[in-house]
């Protein structure tokens, strides 16, 4: 991600959600950008500490810990789990809240964050037959009550939430609007991104290659969100082989669909968020079909590259863009 070229910004870096957060901002003067930066990184830990799952004093851990029982949540917590039901919901049932047990089972019952990963192409190579996945039957999210006016959230007995990528995606559209009013911003959290602000230039926005170091694909955007989801840095070895963070819910082991990785474009970073995770889990003919309306891009277990609708588009001539 690459700033505007006229407009200085300050560059502010923490870590958070088990991944890197860069802010780009520019305001009135540096000391404003700074400040603005920082209230941004202080709202960001604390929807980290209310949500997370790795920790026992979190509320999540506390909500989960009280499965069965109708317990009063804070507004935080009681929109990141609307947030979460609806990302299931668009996905029908693909990117499942509730697949706590799952994700412990294959080997990430605690944070992965430091820890290096397994690489990803010795995984692909014994991995095993690439299929779609499938929603959980049961679907155990259906069953979660939730009374908006009361802020009350009953999940079924036995039952936890793991928020991830959906509390990432709020988390960072939270920040967006936090910056909206500042000339230009960037809010870059392990793979969703958000670019916006009153002055907003178009930016040059790289996909990184999850197989090698290189890019597999650049485009230009000055406002809006991008997100990726893929493989390359949850992935670790198993007794059986190797295991990563992307579940099938149907078949309650992690998803092999032929997709590595995969980039969506949307109006805001958890809409995003949703549809690359649930193109990966789709596999790359009907992932590309979704990612056609807003844009996105594919990236399959031998490297190549696929492209869905704008980007996926040839850039126009100089003399097209100036007409």
């Amino acid at each position: 991600m690459s700033p505007p070229i006229t407009t200085p910004e300050h560059d502010h870096r923490f870590d958070l959600f088990g991944t890197q957060v860069r802010l780009l901002v520019a305001g009135p003067s540096p000391l404003d950008a700074q400040v603005a930066a920082a209230r941004v990184q202080a709202r960001l830990q604390r929807l980290h500490r209310l949500l997370t799952r790795f920790d026992p004093a979190s509320e999540l851990s506390r909500l989960n810990a009280a499965a069965g029982i109708e317990a009063e949540v804070s507004e935080t917590l009681l929109g990141a789990v609307q947030d979460a039901l609806e990302a299931a919901r668009r996905s029908r049932g693909l990117v499942d809240p509730t697949v706590v047990d799952l994700l412990e089972r294959a080997g990430y019952g605690a944070s992965r964050a430091g820890v290096a990963p397994a690489p990803l192409a010795e995984a692909l190579a014994a991995a095993p037959a690439r299929r779609t996945a499938l929603a959980r039957p049961g679907a155990a999210w259906r069953r979660i009550a939730v009374d908006p006016a009361a802020r009350r959230v009953r999940l079924p007995a036995g039952v936890r939430l793991d928020l991830g990528g959906t509390a990432k995606g709020r988390a960072v559209d939270v920040a967006a609007a936090m910056l909206a009013t500042q000339p230009s911003f960037a809010v870059d959290a392990g793979g969703d991104l958000r670019l916006g602000g009153r002055d907003a230039q178009a930016r040059t926005v790289e996909i990184a290659h999850p197989l090698h170091d290189g890019v597999a694909h650049r485009f230009e955007l000055a406002a809006g969100a991008v997100a990726t989801s893929g493989l390359r840095t949850r992935i670790w070895r198993t007794p059986g082989g190797f295991a990563h963070h992307l579940i099938d819910p149907g078949r309650g082991r992690p998803a092999w669909t032929g997709v590595i990785q995969a980039t969506a474009l949307a109006p805001t970073a958890l809409e995003a968020e949703t549809l690359a995770k649930t193109a990966l889990l789709r596999g790359p003919a009907a992932g590309r079909s979704l990612l056609a309306a807003r844009g996105g891009a594919l990236v399959l277990d031998d490297g190549s590259v696929l492209l869905a609708g704008p980007l996926g588009e040839p850039a126009p001539r100089a003399e097209e863009r100036a007409a």
